[in-house]
């Protein structure tokens, strides 16, 4: 039996499965975050992370440590060729690192034409048309961009908090986030955020918070939460109509954890359908890091299956 490895390495969590020449995932492990964000030159976040990952996979397989694999996919988070981070070593035949967008779309629609739109901790979005011609929009990071991410969210609704704090007023949205965070002022949770004692996907998780706050009627987050859904749909129709697609009845998979949230799920593709008529919402039918094990198999030179399943 020989098996490949889809990892994917986000800014919150990691994960690795193990699939067999079958397409029968035969085990998942998970770790920290593998974005290299801020990290210095030679940071083994990545490679760590997904060894870690991995190991943790094999742990569930009831495989060997020293198990070789045909070919091994880690789709990674705003990774680029410029990347000067630790690479991991694996006993593998092939080993490619790329963005987690190509993993990501693998994994979400069989055909192409297509378009993923990403949304965990960040952002992106990612097409290829049917000649595969690919195009990435968004996923400039936190500092430029990541619109309508877990960060984003988050992120805006502190704004907004501070913001009331500044005019005096105390916030639902302020009090929610002293409670979330634990910490008594607004002046020390920025303080702490800006210097990295909160890290980032510790903030991101707050959007939660936010979207519970929109559910429940708070009109400064339910304008938040529409601004992020409005920002993930635009960033799918420019990718369609970057590649010449805006016509044409092409599925726009949404995959991430912020699309765990079905409201805001229903509300991105009620923004979607506004901005672009013809492209088809669909759900992901597998996550990147089976996506990733995809591109593994045409990587390793075996046939792909017509199917994954969970083992």
């Amino acid at each position: 039996m020989r098996y490949v490895v889809g990892i994917d390495g986000g800014q919150s969590s990691t994960t690795a499965v193990v699939v067999d020449e079958k397409g029968v995932v035969r085990g998942r492990g998970t770790a920290g975050p593998a974005d290299h964000v801020d990290e210095p030159p030679g940071s083994r976040k990545f490679a760590d992370a997904s060894t870690t990952a991995l190991a943790r996979a094999l742990e569930a397989a009831r495989l060997p440590r020293d198990t070789r694999f045909a070919a091994v996919h880690a789709g990674l988070s705003g990774y680029d060729d410029r990347f000067d981070g630790a690479r991991p070593v694996f006993a593998a035949d092939s080993l490619r690192v790329q963005h987690d967008a190509p993993a990501a779309l693998a994994g979400a629609v069989p055909t192409l034409p297509a378009v993923v739109v990403i949304a965990g901790t960040g952002s992106v979005a990612y097409g290829k048309g049917a000649e595969g011609q690919a195009v990435r929009t968004g996923g400039w990071g936190y500092l430029f961009g990541d619109a309508g991410s877990a960060f984003a969210v988050a992120r805006d609704a502190l704004a907004h908090a501070m913001a009331e704090d500044d005019r005096g007023a105390r916030s639902p949205l302020g009090d929610a986030a002293l409670a979330y965070f634990d910490r008594p002022l607004l002046r020390a949770l920025a303080t702490e955020a800006n210097t990295g004692r909160i890290a980032r996907a510790q903030l991101a998780s707050f959007a939660r918070v936010v979207h519970d706050a929109a559910r429940l009627g708070d009109a400064a987050a339910r304008a938040i939460v529409d601004r992020a859904a409005s920002a993930l749909a635009a960033l799918a129709t420019v990718t369609l109509a970057r590649l010449n697609l805006t016509g044409e009845a092409v599925p726009v998979a949404f995959s991430g954890g912020a699309f765990a949230n079905e409201a805001f799920f229903a509300r991105t593709r009620e923004q979607l359908a506004g901005l672009a008529p013809h492209a088809q919402a669909v759900t992901a039918r597998y996550d990147p890091a089976v996506g990733a094990a995809l591109l593994a198999f045409t990587e390793a030179g075996l046939p792909v299956p017509d199917r994954i399943a969970e083992g």
